[in-house]
């Protein structure tokens, strides 16, 4: 299936990633670890991940912000 053309496309689908179920998001990061859960979507827990990672990253920005103000 991955790369043939189906009929009215006009570019070829890419293959598909490996892919293993984990049995909720703790134990999905658990495995694979939050950036290869994310970045590399291991697990049916990418996208959530992803808002996790998110987060995170905001949080850090916006704490490095606010102690620009104070200086």
């Amino acid at each position: 299936m991955a790369g043939e053309l189906r009929k009215g496309e006009r570019i070829p689908r890419r293959p598909l990633p490996e892919f293993s179920e984990a049995g909720g998001l703790g134990a999905g990061i658990k495995r694979d670890g939050l950036l290869k859960t994310a970045l590399e979507d291991t697990n049916e827990y990418g996208p959530h991940s992803m808002i996790v990672l998110l987060m995170i990253v905001a949080t850090i920005t916006g704490g490095i912000l606010l102690a620009f103000r104070y200086l």
